[in-house]
């Protein structure tokens, strides 16, 4: 590991000043992931500005009656929230499917938004990878890709985002909250991750050193008829293969609002706003459910070994969706 400087900070403007001008410098929160990325040599951060002790480590109401939560809240603290629970039920289902307690006691909302990609050809730095090395090839195209993209990937990278609270944050409109030296900004989830293309080493739209300092959920009454529902290789925890998180609104036996989207399948998480189109108004059935995945997944493009996702995702949007629409008929 090389050498690094270490830095605590004690206020948000202390913390983006600290890293003003250096690229070579890193925000830590728990370090769940850019510490097991230093060890092999993919991060090389000359800095390490520590960010656990600032003023942001609450779940709090907004003003518009949806809910701010701080970057540093842990995602332990995260999942056990009374009112993440009652309202926002799949983002608490997601976070406990991710890690397991020991990481979570560690990693840090905002740190979760960001952790990278566990693609084995990124983490081998023996290995080219155009996310880690820009122009040098992505080699999952021919190689190793059976839980790799099948939605919005390039011939560039077909890496997948390893986030599972990141896919219940995007089905409920999650606004990312961030400070700069030139001051605070946000952006919607929705936009926050960039399109792989042909820079798939560029990943968000955060500018150069800005700190994460909080998301919020907008207020969202269907939400609290929600699940999130990952699928993995293994019983002990796991990186999910495929994943779901959606709400459900069922009125007279017709879908009157639906929230989905899928994690493991692209970049990023994935909002699914063909199946959400395709299902708001219909008769709230297995028939239709089945219908909405396969308007989303017509997009899809898998590689020789990965095609199981899309039937796994299919079936996935069926099983969630049904066992909702039980629930809102009692």
């Amino acid at each position: 590991m090389r050498e690094f400087g270490y830095r605590r900070a004690h206020d948000v403007s202390g913390a983006v000043a600290l890293l003003d001008g250096d690229p070579e410098a890193r925000f830590l929160g728990g370090g769940t992931n850019l510490v097991d990325l230093m060890k092999t040599g993919v991060e090389r951060p000359a800095l390490l500005v520590d960010v656990r002790e600032l003023p942001l480590d609450r779940v709090e109401p907004a003003a518009d009656g949806g809910l701010r939560i701080g970057a540093t809240v842990t995602n332990s603290d995260l999942a056990a929230h009374p009112e993440v629970r009652r309202r926002y039920p799949a983002l608490a289902q997601a976070v406990l499917a991710g890690a397991s307690g020991q990481l979570r006691n560690m990693a840090t909302v905002g740190g979760n938004l960001l952790q990278r990609t566990r693609c084995g050809y990124f983490t081998d730095v023996s290995s080219p990878c155009n996310k880690r090395d820009p122009g040098s090839g992505c080699p999952a195209l021919t190689g190793e890709h059976h839980n790799h993209a099948v939605l919005g990937a390039s011939d560039h990278c077909v890496a997948t985002h390893p986030s599972d609270m990141g896919v219940a944050l995007a089905a409920f409109d999650a606004v990312v909250s961030y400070e700069t030296a030139d001051g605070p900004g946000e952006v919607a989830l929705a936009d926050f991750y960039l399109p792989v293309g042909e820079t798939p080493h560029r990943e968000t739209v955060l500018p150069p050193g800005a700190l994460i300092t909080g998301v919020t959920l907008p207020p969202a009454p269907t939400a609290a008829n929600s699940r999130y529902r990952k699928v993995r290789e293994r019983a002990s925890y796991a990186f999910a293969i495929g994943s779901v998180a959606a709400a459900l609104d069922v009125r007279d036996g017709l879908v009157h609002d639906v929230r989905l989207a899928f994690g493991a399948v692209a970049s990023r998480p994935w909002r699914a706003r063909a199946a959400e189109r395709a299902l708001t108004g219909t008769p709230a059935s297995a028939e239709n459910f089945a219908a909405a995945a396969d308007a989303e997944l017509a997009a899809a493009r898998p590689l020789p070994d990965n095609g199981y996702k899309v039937t796994l995702m299919r079936n996935l949007v069926v099983a969630v969706l049904s066992e909702l629409a039980e629930e809102a008929a009692r």
